[in-house]
């Protein structure tokens, strides 16, 4: 994640994470979306509704998820609506994207990342890697701690 570009995880044995190449399409508004039949990429802004895209789900390779902020929250519901509902395509998540939060935005299902500022790869390596046990389910295959001590 050097560079600006779109960019998988690269060097990461999560199934979580893409190890193909990331989409080229460009991405539609979700309004000329829903408008057309024969998009195959969305982008969802801050405030756009996901549920919008579940009746179309099997249209769709990728969906990007834009962070106006790092404080804006909003980015992981979309994605855990779209991964709950079934959606296995890449899930980008771009914008203001920091680091520690990239290890959130995998158990939300994100599969792909387009940072606006540069992440160095070793950092964000030992980010995703930092923490082996969970406490929650999420969007990923992680069993969460309580259910491996009490089944």
């Amino acid at each position: 994640m050097a560079d600006r570009d779109a960019t998988d995880v690269a060097g990461d044995p999560s199934p979580a994470l893409r190890q193909d190449a990331a989409g080229e399409q460009p991405a539609v508004t979700l309004e000329a979306f829903l408008s057309q039949d024969d998009a195959h990429a969305v982008r969802l802004e801050a405030g756009d509704d996901a549920r919008a895209l579940l009746p179309r789900l099997a249209q769709l390779k990728l969906v990007e998820i834009s962070f106006p902020s790092f404080r804006d929250g909003r980015g992981y519901s979309a994605a855990r609506i779209l991964r709950e509902a079934g959606f296995m395509g890449e899930l980008r998540a771009q914008g203001d994207v920091l680091v520690d939060q990239v290890p959130h935005m995998i158990r939300c299902g994100f599969n792909s990342f387009a940072p606006e500022a540069a992440i160095d790869p070793e950092v964000l390596k030992r980010s995703v890697e930092r923490y082996a046990a969970v406490y929650q389910r999420g969007a990923d295959a992680a069993e969460p701690v309580w259910r491996r001590r009490h089944g």
